[in-house]
């Protein structure tokens, strides 16, 4: 076998503020600054010696340098997204021009869903993956020939060969895997490393893959990761925490960045009696089924907040997208939250199918009954690839095929007779106004940043670029979703409990 290929990892430079690729669920230009660690490109960056992994945006490495740095290497995996899919194509044609013998894998869930399209977009492209790409690019830089290697796409003779499938990774090849964390401390700096709701800095990786819910507007499920929930093993994940903490003395929290954390209650305790002893705060996303005890042992063992989607107070909607949890569910698990002192960050979606005028106040009052020390709110999107997009797409709702537009920022696109673009626009700002601006909430707000001068400082910054947001969304609403204001929306980034995928 000859030798391995000299290999970049990339999670390519895009908008400005641009939240996408390697691990962002819903990849799109948010209101307030923040990015995910690319996890997903570290497991084949912990295989392949003499690897580099890029994340371009938060290390803001331009497009200029990303060509300059990619001269150096023979072999490029490049993440891209629905969203930054254009602007890689434009990216990797300039790379081609400066290291014209280089190799380039697209990898992740755009080419997963569509491997003609994107080949077809550019004969730059040599392969794409389809499912989990971990051993398909370490295979291909290890020398294998592309025939041989399972899950990819490429072009023979002018035609688009896919070899067969590649089987999903179980307990013991996810434990086999390298740790997220090594590639972090080797090639990343988790100070660049920001999400509002979570302490900084922070580091993230995955405990699990895969969902067994059937949410039909969730994008990784229902693409890269599958139903199939599979997890590592709870000393290998104690393991990699405690190397986090000898790595990172100065990281704030671990965040568990899985598609869902807490959904089998025997695992959960097991982790949680082994994070006990290792006194490190977390967080982590949760769905609402956890029971009162569940949820103290997560707390005595450090659980500081979850990231929830609660999506909807309406039952009829919850049904409509397959949910699986009820409203009831929803009250008795933020009660239960509460006792035991843990933070919730609630995800709501404007614009499901079943929304009304009417189920949108509902749920904006659904989510004060609830009060979540924070909240988000996206206006419903269907990503390629879902049972959202293309129940969508037969209803005739899909009104804008762009996702976004060339500043990255998410397009509105469904639209529905009896309810417009623009009213669920105004729905997704009035949602935050009648949320965001009760008296308590205000001083949970300001209490927190009287005591913390970090928070204080981040505080101001996130609350200027939220109303500057603020003001642009209200004239786009006002001018009815067409004219000169950008169409910003609210992009929800929690993980895939939510309306993020």
């Amino acid at each position: 076998m000859p030798d391995v290929m000299k290999t970049l990892l990339l999670n390519p430079p895009s908008f400005e503020n641009f939240d996408g690729g390697a691990s962002s669920r819903w990849p799109a230009t948010r209101e307030i600054e923040s990015y995910w660690y690319p996890v997903w490109l570290t497991y084949p960056a912990g295989m392949i010696p003499g690897s580099r992994l890029l994340d371009a945006s938060p290390h803001k490495v331009n497009w200029q340098q990303t060509v300059q740095i990619c001269k150096d290497y023979e072999f490029l995996i490049l993440f891209t997204s629905t969203v930054g899919f254009e602007s890689d194509i434009k990216l990797i044609r300039k790379i081609k021009e400066s290291n014209p013998g280089m190799k380039i894998a697209f990898v992740g869930p755009h080419g997963h869903i569509k491997p003609d399209e994107t080949l077809m977009a550019s004969e730059d492209i040599d392969f794409v993956t389809r499912g989990e790409f971990d051993h398909s690019v370490v295979e291909f830089a290890h020398g294998k020939p592309l025939s041989e290697i399972m899950g990819v796409s490429y072009r023979k003779d002018g035609k688009i060969v896919h070899t067969p499938p590649r089987e999903q990774l179980h307990t013991a090849e996810l434990d086999a895997l390298p740790f997220a964390t090594d590639i972090y401390k080797r090639d990343l700096q988790i100070e660049r490393y920001n999400v509002p709701f979570l302490l900084n800095p922070y580091v993230s990786f995955y405990t699990t893959r895969g969902c067994p819910a059937l949410c039909t507007f969730c994008m990784w499920p229902q693409t890269i990761s599958g139903h199939a929930w599979r997890t590592r093993s709870t000393e290998n994940v104690a393991r990699e925490v405690k190397q986090a903490i000898e790595y990172f003395p100065q990281m704030k929290e671990i965040f568990f960045d899985d598609d869902t954390f807490n959904i089998r209650k025997d695992r959960v305790l097991d982790l949680c009696t082994k994070f006990k002893p290792l006194k490190f705060q977390w967080s982590s996303t949760a769905r609402v089924h956890s029971d009162y005890d569940t949820l103290k042992a997560m707390a005595d063992a450090g659980a500081r907040l979850f990231i929830v989607g609660f999506e909807s107070g309406d039952p009829q909607i919850l049904k409509n997208i397959k949910k699986g949890a009820t409203v009831e569910m929803a009250r008795t698990f933020m009660k239960n939250c509460r006792k035991v002192g843990i933070r919730v960050h609630g995800d709501f979606i404007i614009g499901l199918p079943g929304e009304t005028r009417e189920t949108i106040q509902k749920t904006i009052d659904f989510a004060k009954e609830l009060d979540p020390e924070t909240i988000q709110v996206s206006i419903a999107h269907a990503m390629p690839g879902t049972e959202l997009y293309d129940s969508m797409a037969k209803e005739g709702f899909l009104k804008v095929e762009a996702l976004a537009d060339m500043g990255g920022h998410q397009l509105p696109h469904i639209e529905y007779p009896h309810l417009s673009k623009a009213e669920m626009m105004s729905g997704v700002n009035r949602f935050y106004d009648e949320y965001y601006f009760r008296p308590k909430v205000v001083w949970r707000i300001v209490k927190e940043a009287l005591w913390d001068g970090h928070e204080r400082k981040r505080l101001y910054h996130e609350a200027t670029e939220f109303l500057k947001l603020r003001a642009e969304r209200l004239k786009w609403a006002r001018e009815g979703g067409d004219g000169g204001a950008k169409p910003l929306v609210a992009v929800s980034q929690a993980p895939s409990t939510s309306g993020n995928d």
